[in-house]
């Protein structure tokens, strides 16, 4: 236990600018996945609770839109200022509930603080238009207004990064907040509320309220005709059913789903490049990120030198509680997740591929499961077809870039890609053709607070990040004038 970073944690719900203890007086507990203690013990909001912070949001919208964009993103500037002013205790805190290890959870801070900065500098580029209508001689004004109050669902393998990518571009539109973390990690959100305080967010913009009746809790605000903004990232499943809800009322949905990313690596690709590319593209956050590289495609030419390569690098990684400094490859989040892992390794070892390094579950406690590298992986194993959320590299080779291309768009997903080619003119030619909303082009890393972060497909509806993020939370208006 790392009695430091959990000293006088909050574990209550937080409305209103208050923290209280839920109508029902429940609680779940939030354990190291890495050894299993219990860091705390955590309010479960009722419905009765997350009606009450629709109520808080609703008392704080008016003031908040109303306030100017250069006074909401000052704000948000100094949130910014003040989560890397103690980003070491935020990144100890995401590695107890986690499990990832210190060095990913120091860069989730940093990316979770950037989109405060980002958004703060957005909130003042809220543009409109004036035109001249041709046919009807009328003056055209167009401007975006909040959109009003926004529940923001996260998961928890994100803990603080996933909320602020939501909680920025609403803050910056005027927009309150109604905030969902993950059962499994909710204990990073709940102390960012200090720092929001701090930075000067009024009481109601911002309300927290964790449970472990999550499917109750947000199908009551998607029915409450106050709310309309659903932003979620999660699987597709759990999208798909929120979509549902979200269609009673007609709530704007910004759904970030599933992925099943292709990492391609041609045959005049620098190898040693595609290697760390891959290094960064499965390995970050253990690959428990829906970004995460799923299937290897590797021309023939360069396929074993490739394995090889990044069996060495991936097999040299320690392995280990992740607050130990040098550690690379922390614990998964809980037990569902690493018997998961294993289950699609040994489903695809039963259908042929070679073990590379790894696929063995290490003895001892927590939710360990090694760097693995499988070659060989027949393209009807189930970690071809599933996410695998973990540290596996499942490796196939090609020879024929058409039918290499077939197979990389062969799934309902559609987030991200990965391409690696010595070509460019070829890069930008394939990268047309994959049908992702995102493509790391001799990159293992897309995720940039200014860039459009979605998928197409069922991976997802709408963008985060960038300008269109904060038009998420902004609805068009149209006024017709003579003048």
């Amino acid at each position: 236990m790392d009695e430091q970073t959990t000293r006088n944690l909050p574990s209550d719900l937080f409305i209103g600018g208050k923290w209280v203890e839920g109508s029902a007086g429940e609680r779940f507990d939030v354990s190291n996945p890495a050894d299993q203690t219990l860091l705390a013990s955590v309010a479960s909001a009722t419905v009765e609770d997350a009606i009450a912070a629709v109520d808080a949001a609703e008392a704080a919208f008016a003031d908040w839109a109303a306030r100017t964009p250069r006074e909401r993103g000052e704000i948000l500037r100094r949130a910014w200022e003040l989560i890397m002013a103690d980003k070491e205790r935020f990144a100890r805190l995401i590695t107890l509930e986690n499990g990832k290890p210190l060095s990913d959870a120091r860069a989730e801070v940093a990316y979770a603080a950037e989109f405060f900065r980002w958004y703060s500098e957005e909130a003042v580029r809220n543009r409109g238009e004036v035109m001249h209508s041709p046919a009807s001689g009328a003056r055209i004004l167009v401007q975006h207004k909040p959109a009003g109050i926004a529940v923001l669902v996260t998961p928890w393998n994100f803990p603080i990064a996933m909320g602020t990518r939501k909680i920025g571009p609403a803050l910056a539109a005027g927009c309150p907040v109604v905030v969902k973390p993950a059962s499994a990690t909710p204990l990073t959100m709940l102390a960012l509320m200090s720092v929001l305080e701090e930075a000067g967010v009024p009481a109601g913009v911002v309300n927290v309220v964790p449970s472990c009746s999550s499917g109750k809790i947000v199908d009551a605000l998607l029915h409450d005709p106050r709310v309309r903004v659903i932003s979620f990232t999660g699987s597709t499943e759990v999208g798909r059913t929120l979509l549902k809800s979200a269609a009673d009322n007609v709530v704007n949905p910004a759904m970030e789903l599933g992925g099943n990313a292709p990492f391609i690596v041609c045959e005049d690709a620098d190898i040693d490049k595609a290697v760390e590319g891959a290094i960064l593209a499965k390995m970050r956050n253990i690959g428990e990120a829906c970004t995460a590289a799923n299937r290897f495609f590797v021309h023939e030419a360069v396929h074993d030198t490739f394995a090889e390569k990044l069996s060495a690098r991936m097999g040299a990684m320690k392995m280990g509680n992740g607050l130990e400094e040098g550690v690379e490859v922390g614990s998964l989040v809980n037990a569902d997740t690493r018997n998961k892992v294993a289950e699609l390794v040994e489903d695809a070892v039963g259908r042929g591929a070679t073990v590379l390094t790894g696929g063995k579950v290490p003895e001892g406690p927590g939710y360990f499961y090694p760097p693995t590298v499988l070659a060989n992986v027949s393209p009807d194993s189930r970690c071809v077809a599933e996410e695998i959320f973990g540290p596996v590299a499942a490796i196939q080779a090609f020879s024929d870039e058409d039918e290499m291309i077939t197979l990389a768009n062969a799934t309902e997903y559609g987030l991200v890609g990965y391409l690696f080619v010595g070509d460019m003119k070829r890069g930008l030619a394939i990268s047309e053709r994959l049908e992702y909303g995102m493509v790391g082009l001799n990159r293992g890393l897309v995720s940039d607070p200014a860039a459009p972060f979605g998928g197409v497909k069922q991976s997802g509806i709408g963008r985060e990040g960038s300008h269109e993020g904060l038009m998420e939370f902004l609805e068009t208006q149209y006024i017709s004038l003579d003048w």
